[in-house]
């Protein structure tokens, strides 16, 4: 690290690192449970029955956010250039793979749900993808917690 003193407006990309990652994020989840919701509302004309259980990609959507906003840096932003622009990097990171795995998310759910009110033996193929499609957003909070910590 340098000592010698950051430009003034170093603090700013920390600052929008952070906000890209929950904005990015938010916009996942906002698609996914949407997306997810209108297969739901389809799915229950057919089989009422199976509203409860099909709220699993709905939560899963929300689970984006909240794994987000839980790993978040607790330290203070350093105003080393160097090091707000990777935590720039980090939220980037956070918050596009959060954008990408909502999109997923949503896709798989709608399909899913309405699938499995025709074949009930889907749901676990559903589960399973989803929880696949989850892991993408964990893929980008590893690489933003190996950006944090440089």
């Amino acid at each position: 690290m340098s000592t010698e003193s950051a430009p003034e407006y170093a603090s700013f990309f920390a600052v929008m690192g952070a906000s890209a990652a929950m904005v990015f994020s938010a916009l996942g989840a906002a698609y996914g449970t949407a997306k997810s919701g209108t297969g739901i509302a389809a799915m229950s004309v057919m089989r009422p029955e199976l509203i409860m259980k099909s709220i699993i990609p709905v939560v899963m959507a929300g689970a984006l956010i909240l794994v987000h906003i839980r790993s978040a840096p607790k330290r203070k932003i350093n105003i080393i250039s160097n090091l707000s622009f990777l935590q720039l990097g980090a939220g980037l990171s956070v918050g596009l793979s959060g954008l990408a795995a909502g999109f997923a998310i949503g896709i798989v759910g709608d399909a899913g749900v309405r699938g499995t009110a025709q074949q009930p033996r889907l749901f676990v193929g559903m589960i399973l993808i989803l929880i696949f499609a989850e892991v993408l957003g964990l893929y980008g909070l590893i690489v933003a917690l190996i950006l944090s910590t440089k």
